[in-house]
């Protein structure tokens, strides 16, 4: 061995140790992600400059480690080119890719060093300049870019970016922390954004064209941007936490009481269909997917969502193809002579397919506009639906599903509107999301069961309030009918233990 090779070892000893060049157990979503060599080869190209770029390619990260772009997207395209060589010759999927990227990351730090050797550079790159560098070029390659620091963050909740150098983090609690910038321009920013679009499928495009943005990143993250109508492109990270979770879980985080929780469970079983509302942020789909774990594990459920959220098949127990996970597709943003867009398939189009593949139940996850007829078909043809929307409190979130349907088909009248979705939807539960003492605090204050009251041409929905806020605020028993209490009773409910406490309350003075 040369003086040069022992030299070299020496500067990179320790580099195939290092944490980003080990390799990482199988994520849920990696299929989502694998791409083929043409693909690779056409994808991860070194972005052109842009005449806004300000920086000089060197930043000083928040530990003090300078870390030069430049050189990473340098190494970002001689990794592609490698990499897309070796998958012609070899194809491999997901998890493939990554360790060969690894250990071709590892050879050009290794031919980095040894070239700043030769060319008598004083200061080459330190082991933790070339494991910073390691992982840039990695998160370039796999993950979000520049972004994915943030998300490798647990404790951080939501990402937020209002240009590429306004970037704040969330964390559990509510905490807001100023971050380091995204990229080094605005127009770093969208091509990153649209690479990640790229990746995952080709028809996600991400232009002046089609300027919003939808995507599932790895880790169960939701990205949605939106740019070129905007001063400024604006980003919104929002983290999956609590993937798996149960009610009983929720119940020792103070979401809900013991009651409740069975109350709910009750109703899961006895397959009514519930919307649940809330705020954004507020725990909506963390407490459908507690809800999804009471479906008994031998029913098989679909899933049609618009971005992936629910994770259903995810859970404990469904790993056997007992859930099926529908994904709407948006399009290209070209359109057809017919209005729609080139490749879309939209939630309607998936449960017209879903029809044939024998489910129990049909669940559409967020409700926002259109989705609001899917859900309706859904809770009409099948048993025990959910679904989530957004609303002030549960009341006016079923007012806005009926807003959504006039919205969504015109052949609704306020009345037709508001008579199918009190016909199909048993349960309204809403849940606030509150910060205070420095902690955020997500809790059920609201169970109603909206009824149609047939008024001629003027009826109208009548409320029964199962549930309503008690002294703290958190939900506590009221009243419910004789024909739901019985039919939770026979699936587990305590319908005894609920008229205590609602006799109990109502002496104490009411509620709320």
């Amino acid at each position: 061995m040369t003086e040069l090779e022992q030299r070299v070892d020496s500067e990179t000893a320790g580099l195939d140790e290092l944490p980003i060049l080990q390799l990482p157990a199988r994520s849920p979503l990696a299929a989502r992600f694998a791409v083929s060599a043409s693909e690779l080869s056409a994808a991860l190209q070194t972005p052109a400059a842009h005449p806004e770029d300000s920086s000089d390619g060197v930043e000083t990260s928040g530990d003090g480690v300078r870390v030069d772009w430049d050189l990473v997207d340098e190494l970002r395209r001689l990794a592609a080119e490698r990499l897309t060589t070796v998958l012609r010759e070899e194809p491999g999927d997901t998890l493939r890719q990554r360790e060969l990227g690894r250990e071709i990351i590892g050879d050009l730090l290794r031919e980095r060093v040894r070239e700043s050797m030769v060319a008598g550079v004083a200061e080459p790159l330190t082991l933790v300049q070339q494991q910073r560098a390691a992982k840039a070029v990695e998160d370039a390659l796999f993950g979000a870019g520049r972004m994915q620091p943030l998300l490798d963050r647990d404790q951080i909740e939501n990402i937020e970016m209002f240009g590429f150098d306004n970037v704040v983090s969330e964390d559990i609690n509510g905490g807001l922390t100023a971050e380091e910038p995204a990229a080094r321009s605005d127009a770093d920013l969208i091509d990153a954004l649209a690479f990640l679009a790229s990746r995952q499928d080709n028809e996600r495009a991400f232009s002046e064209a089609r300027p919003s943005l939808n995507l599932s990143l790895e880790g169960e993250a939701r990205l949605a941007a939106v740019a070129f109508v905007t001063p400024r492109p604006v980003v919104v990270i929002r983290r999956h936490r609590l993937k798996q979770v149960t009610l009983t879980e929720l119940v020792d985080r103070g979401a809900l009481s013991e009651g409740l929780a069975g109350f709910l469970r009750a109703a899961v079983v006895a397959n009514l269909s519930l919307v649940v509302a809330g705020h954004q942020g507020a725990g909506k789909t963390t407490l459908v997917r507690a809800l999804g774990e009471c479906i008994p594990v031998r029913e098989k459920i679909g899933t049609f969502e618009t971005d992936r959220e629910l994770f259903l098949d995810q859970l404990p127990g469904r790993a056997t193809g007992r859930v099926v996970a529908f994904e709407a597709r948006p399009g290209t943003g070209e359109f057809l002579p017919n209005g729609r867009m080139a490749g879309e398939v939209t939630l309607s189009e998936l449960m017209y397919l879903a029809k044939r593949f024998n489910l129990d139940r049909e669940i559409v996850g967020e409700v926002r506009g259109e989705e609001i007829i899917p859900m309706i078909h859904a809770m009409q043809s099948g048993a025990g639906s959910m679904s989530t929307t957004h609303g002030r409190s549960a009341r006016q979130a079923f007012s806005k599903l009926i807003t959504c349907a006039m919205e969504a088909n015109v052949s609704f009248t306020q009345t037709t509107a508001a008579r199918a979705l009190a016909e199909t939807i048993d349960l309204v539960v809403y849940i606030r999301r509150e910060d205070s003492d420095g902690r955020r605090h997500r809790y059920v204050t609201d169970v109603i069961a909206p009824g149609w009251v047939n008024d001629g041409a003027s009826g109208h929905v009548d409320f029964t309030e199962i549930y309503l806020p008690g002294p703290d605020g958190r939900a506590a028993p009221h009243t419910i009918s004789d024909e739901m209490s019985d039919l939770l009773a026979r699936n587990g409910f305590d319908a005894s233990g609920f008229h205590r406490e609602a006799t109990k309350h109502l002496e104490d003075g009411g509620l709320r």
